[in-house]
């Protein structure tokens, strides 16, 4: 029972539930920004490449070879390079805005930390002391 509990303790620690939350978050910011890139900016970007698909661009390494019917006996090898250029602008995108989050997380804790801590509130024998010091004034 002792190395249940330990590993529920473990689990249970706030910087392990936040790693798994950003992680889940990351996962899932992943693929907005690729429906992003795949829906709205490669269309764009194949407008303004003359109608040209990302997706078939590749360098053909050695073609298909079909029997007398037309059916593949051995499938084309070929270097799909449309598809890295489609992820590579994901993974740029993605490494951009994880950029901006961590500077504002940064610009935030310098911040917090330039706001000076109130001064702490001065002790009943303090304040005792200060009560005789004004009489003595008097």
């Amino acid at each position: 029972m002792g190395m249940l509990k330990e590993f529920k303790e473990f689990a249970m620690k706030g910087n392990l539930v936040d790693m798994a939350v950003a992680f889940v978050m990351g996962a899932a910011f992943g693929k907005i920004v690729s429906a992003f890139i795949n829906g709205m900016v490669m269309p764009i970007v194949g407008v303004l490449t003359t109608g040209i698909d990302f997706k078939d661009l590749k360098i053909v390494l050695a073609e298909a070879q079909l029997d007398a019917a037309g059916k593949v006996i051995k499938p084309e090898a070929a270097l799909m390079y449309g598809d890295f250029i489609t992820v590579f602008i994901d993974f740029v995108i993605v490494a951009f805005v994880m950029f901006l989050v961590v500077k504002a997380m940064i610009k935030a804790k310098k911040k917090q930390e330039e706001v000076p801590a109130a001064p702490p509130a001065p002790t009943k024998e303090q304040e005792l002391l200060s009560e005789i010091r004004d009489l003595l004034k008097k």
